[in-house]
This record gives structure tokens, C-alpha cells and sequence, in this order.
């Protein structure tokens, strides 16, 4: 599990190699590729594909431009749940891999025919994309794991889709509250089949984890 040094957390060991590839691979182009409304406008899977999902207001723009070393890759919303497409970006040049932006989830105010938009775009997506590698699932370090979370593991889990549990916004909590939220986290991780034994921690503006997250996707590749 990696996360804040002192902390008593155990930090995954990526290769200095690694974490030096995976910098180079994202300080490179980084481009909007498009966006999916629905299965019929998907890029052909033609390279490996890392998505990242999380519940809406779990910061998850943010951290996706953090990663990518740009400001305004992503789009962050005063509104969370606007979002209600599959959005690519392609990385490398040649092109090496893409990102997928999933829509957000768990959003309230949101009828029920988008929430039921959503959760076939989803589900489909995650059942029938040979190319997609791993996802990469936000967890918002001031609350955990909710039950809204544990409907989109429970989705990866039946697509047998490997998943990570990333932890947002760990500047928010004190080191004594983060450091239970995160063993809380790794322990339901453990539970899971598809989900990856180890947390990353990150903090989008702190800049904590964002190394160990974007080595976290070249491992995903290959």
C-alpha cells in the first residue's frame, strides 16, 4: 500500500526504472481523444486501455490532470454527475495507450433514466472492452468505501475486469484518519477477486502518489 511516509503504511515498491518510464510517458503527448455517449462511438481497441471511475465530487478530473501534468485535460465540474460519457485520451506519440474518463457515479440529483443510462453504458463497456487492462477506482479518503462504491466493484468483479482502489484527497484528513481509511480500504480490497491487494494514496494538490499512480498504469499495460 503506498501513502504518506511515517505513517506506518507499507509503500509498494515500483522499480526506479518504472517510476522513470512512467514520468517520461506522461511529461510526453497527451491528447482529448473523444467522447462516447454510447457503445457505437468507442475508438476501435486498437492499444491497451486504463479507465478510471469514481462517485462524483471524489475529484477524479483533478487527479486525472494532476497525473497528466496539464491543467485542463480533464474538465472539473461545479456539477457533479454532468459528465455522462466515455471520454479518451490518447497517450504516447506513437500512441501507446489510452485513458478512459468513465462518468461519474452516486450522483443524487440525477434522474433515474440517467442513472440507468449510465449504468448500462457502464456495465457494457466494462463487459465487452478486450482492450480495457485494469480500472483505476477513486475512493474519497474522507469517507471511504460507500455502498455506491461497492456497486461499481461489485459490476468489476462480474466482468472479471482487474481494479485498483485509489485513495483522493488525502491532504483533506488528518494522518491518524487517513491511515484508518485506508487500512479499512485495503482490508475490503483483499475480500474482492478482481480488485489489486495494494492501495495508492494520492492527493492531487500535494502532488502525493501521483508518481506511484502513473507508474501504477504503465504496470497495468504491460
Amino acid at each position: 500500500m503506498t501513502g504518506p511516509a511515517g505513517q506506518g503504511e507499507e509503500r509498494e515498491a515500483f522499480s526506479p526504472d518504472v517510476l522513470e518510464q512512467a514520468r517520461k510517458t506522461f511529461a510526453g503527448p497527451v491528447a482529448f481523444l473523444k467522447s462516447a455517449p454510447t457503445l457505437q462511438f468507442l475508438p476501435d481497441p486498437d492499444v491497451p486501455e486504463v479507465a478510471f471511475a469514481g462517485r462524483s465530487n471524489v475529484g477524479k478530473s483533478s487527479l486525472l490532470n494532476a497525473l497528466a501534468g496539464r491543467k485542463a485535460l480533464a474538465r472539473t465540474s461545479v456539477t457533479p454527475g454532468r459528465t455522462q460519457e466515455l471520454n479518451f485520451f490518447d497517450i504516447g506519440e506513437p500512441l501507446r495507450f489510452r485513458l478512459v474518463d468513465m462518468p461519474g457515479y452516486g450522483f443524487a440529483k440525477a434522474p433515474k433514466d440517467v442513472v440507468k443510462k449510465w449504468r448500462f453504458l457502464v456495465n457494457d463497456f466494462l463487459r465487452g472492452r478486450q482492450a480495457l487492462k485494469r480500472a483505476l477506482v477513486l475512493i474519497d479518503s474522507r469517507h471511504g468505501i460507500k455502498d455506491v462504491d461497492r456497486e461499481i466493484l461489485d459490476m468489476l468483479d462480474d466482468a472479471a475486469v482487474s481494479y485498483r482502489l485509489v485513495l483522493t484527497k488525502a491532504d483533506k484528513v488528518k494522518a491518524s484518519e487517513l491511515a484508518e481509511v485506508a487500512e479499512r480500504t485495503a482490508g475490503e480490497a483483499r475480500k474482492r477477486p478482481a480488485a489489486h491487494p495494494d492501495l495508492i494514496t494520492t492527493s492531487s494538490e500535494t502532488g502525493l502518489g501521483i508518481a506511484e499512480l502513473r507508474a501504477a498504469v504503465i504496470e497495468a499495460i504491460g
